[in-house]
């Protein structure tokens, strides 16, 4: 059976079809880890402790020595990306109630879900897109998309945004792991090697403990909202991103537009935000609903209208080469 080769088929298949697979549990059964108890319950339970050891291994596959045009390149992008989301949370919270839209069409939205959704691109979709239509220094542009993942940069904009205050030891706490895996990672070049293999075989053991939190009936109910809100996130962080590419990252907007996904790990924010912050457990679930929507319509989106972008941008460039060829031969 090819249920490996399935899943990837699948838009960030490794974290969704677990998580839904967990969400299915928790929705008709949401006793089980508690009847089960000990590993089992663990494993069904475990989001913050597998997400640590996640956080260390994505620190440890961080190689410093890149080179200076992938470091402008990627910084580029993950700054404005995190602008970005700032600048969402301070708009959002003028006009979304703290409790979240509770009716109509966009019921379900709050500034925690857009944050979610817009702080955070999918390093790996990024990477593959890029290795087809860019060039290898801007694939390598990944290599600081990492600073991104877990929660740090989502406390950041809800801290100096008044949104929320966090204890220092609370941000400490939150990117120690990942300080630790990149020093060790850093070090000694055999633990980077070691560690970094992990990342991806701890995907889906976070997003089945994670998909153990969420009734299917609050994904149910996002409907055409969740659908909405992945293709803002595109148009919203899309542009800026296109824009400091082009003019700041030296590049022709293609590594924008690949950046302007949602990362399959941004699923776990809402969750994680809650259980240190209390005050916004009443909007993380439809929150987690809608960033695993916007990541499913991003993952398949944005490979699609990057790949059309590259080739306007060859036609164009192409008939400019043309156009001054034939004037110098005239």
């Amino acid at each position: 059976m090819k249920i490996m080769k399935s899943m990837e088929k699948i838009p960030g298949g490794l974290m969704l079809v677990p998580l839904f697979l967990g969400a299915i549990i928790h929705t008709f059964a949401p006793k089980s880890g508690e009847y089960f108890g000990s590993f089992t319950n663990g494993l069904m339970t475990g989001t913050v402790p597998i997400l640590a050891v996640w956080f260390f291994c994505m620190g440890a596959g961080i190689n410093i020595k890149a080179t200076g045009t992938v470091l402008r390149k990627s910084g580029t992008l993950v700054l404005t990306k995190i602008l970005v989301a700032w600048a969402v949370a301070f708009i959002g919270a003028l006009f979304i109630p703290e409790g979240g839209i509770q009716t109509g069409f966009f019921a379900g939205f709050s500034v925690l879900a857009l944050i979610s959704c817009m702080d955070m691109t999918n390093g790996g979709l990024y990477a593959s897109i890029m290795q087809q239509y860019g060039s290898k220094e801007e694939a390598g542009a990944f290599v600081l998309m990492s600073l991104e993942s877990g929660p740090l940069v989502t406390m950041l904009i809800l801290g100096t945004t008044g949104l929320a205050a966090f204890q220092p030891q609370a941000f400490a706490g939150a990117v120690l792991p990942f300080l630790v895996g990149f020093i060790l990672g850093n070090l000694d070049r055999d633990f980077r090697d070691f560690f970094s293999k992990a990342t991806h075989t701890m995907i889906p053991f976070f997003g089945f403990a994670l998909g153990n939190s969420i009734d299917l009936t609050v994904i149910a109910k996002t409907g055409l909202a969740g659908i909405l809100l992945g293709v803002l996130v595109i148009i919203i962080t899309g542009i800026p991103l296109m824009l400091t590419d082009k003019f700041i990252g030296g590049g022709n907007g293609t590594a924008g537009l690949a950046a302007s996904s949602t990362a399959g790990a941004a699923v776990a924010n809402p969750m994680i935000i809650a259980s240190m912050k209390p005050e916004f457990m009443p909007v993380a679930q439809s929150a987690t609903a809608l960033v695993a929507a916007s990541v499913i319509v991003t993952s398949i989106l944005v490979p699609i209208m990057t790949a059309y972008y590259s080739q306007y941008m060859k036609k164009k460039n192409k008939g400019k080469v043309v156009t001054k060829g034939n004037q110098f031969t005239a």
